[in-house]
């Protein structure tokens, strides 16, 4: 797992919850319920349960439910052994657990070529 401190815990969506339209947010958001929308924030962990069907924009990711869209990451993605990827990773790290599903392309790219923060979120690589 990439988070090396307590993440400063933001919004939370629960098991029984379902939300749609995008979430932007400095600090961590928790999904354990469903989105259908976009995610822009520092860090998002997605539950055992957890379901987001739409692209996110974040520092990191853990991934632990399932994901349908792309992942821009500026320092990692973690998908668990109960996660479930079906889009492009872009990011600098990515690590996936036995177990873990993942369908799509991935590139690894230099910090400079990525952010959560800015509106242009990356430069990709055609």
């Amino acid at each position: 797992m990439f988070f090396s401190k307590q993440q400063n815990l933001k919004v939370v969506i629960g098991i029984e919850s379902s939300v749609w339209g995008e979430i932007t947010s400095k600090g961590t958001v928790r999904i354990d319920g469903v989105l259908e929308g976009g995610v822009t924030a520092d860090c998002l962990i997605i539950g055992m349960k957890g379901i987001v069907t739409g692209d996110v924009t974040v520092r990191q990711i853990i991934v632990g439910g399932r994901i349908v869209g792309n992942i821009r990451a500026s320092e990692g993605v973690d998908i668990q052994d109960t996660g479930d990827v079906c889009g492009d990773i872009f990011s600098l790290r990515l690590c996936i657990t036995e177990g873990g599903k993942f369908e799509g392309r991935s590139s690894m790219l230099r910090t400079k070529e990525i952010s959560y923060k800015e509106t242009d979120t990356i430069a990709e690589n055609s």
